[in-house]
């Protein structure tokens, strides 16, 4: 009994989040949406402006950017893709306290067979990986929903175990 509850504990990937800032809306932006729909096989969602600031000449509710969020093994997939292009190398400081992880991959062509594309253009994107525990769906079911536990959540410690075990060094 004992064995299956540590099973139940063991940490999982959630969901695989890949976004791409542009900055702008325009043809720029379409040009990222193709490329990220491209990679991912997924159409992306826009990103938009949540405050104005005139230095840079954002306005509140501009499209800024575009992501795409994968789940199962398609997340699985795209993972393995990324931290391939990275090395099997990330930072410690990419490892949050509540047992994410993010990371950059400068220039799309570091994923392995895609060739660049000029029409397209170059783009760099963020990568963010969010880990859970079975459980995790009491907080966000629409009747009775709870907050987890803080002995519940995923640790720095536990998320960093996990990389590991997908084959990833974790520098200092």
């Amino acid at each position: 009994m004992s064995e299956e509850i540590k099973e139940n504990m063991k940490p999982r990937l959630a969901k695989v989040t890949v976004s791409i800032s542009v900055g702008e809306a325009g043809e720029r932006l379409a040009k990222a949406e193709q490329l990220l729909g491209f990679l991912t096989g997924k159409k992306p969602a826009r990103s938009y402006a949540k405050s104005t600031n005139r230095d840079f000449g954002i306005r509140k509710g501009m499209p800024m950017g575009c992501k795409v969020t994968l789940r199962g093994k398609d997340a699985h997939d795209f993972l393995q893709r990324a931290i391939r292009a990275k090395n099997n190398t990330l930072r410690a400081r990419n490892f949050d306290r509540m047992g994410n992880f993010s990371f950059g991959i400068a220039e799309y062509t570091d994923l392995e067979s895609i060739r660049y594309n000029p029409e397209l253009g170059m783009f760099g994107m963020d990568v963010n990986v969010a880990l859970e525990r079975m459980g995790y769906r009491v907080e966000r079911r629409k009747v009775r929903n709870r907050r987890i536990p803080e002995r519940h959540r995923v640790k720095r410690e536990e998320s960093i175990a996990f990389a590991k075990g997908l084959g990833i060094e974790v520098v200092e």
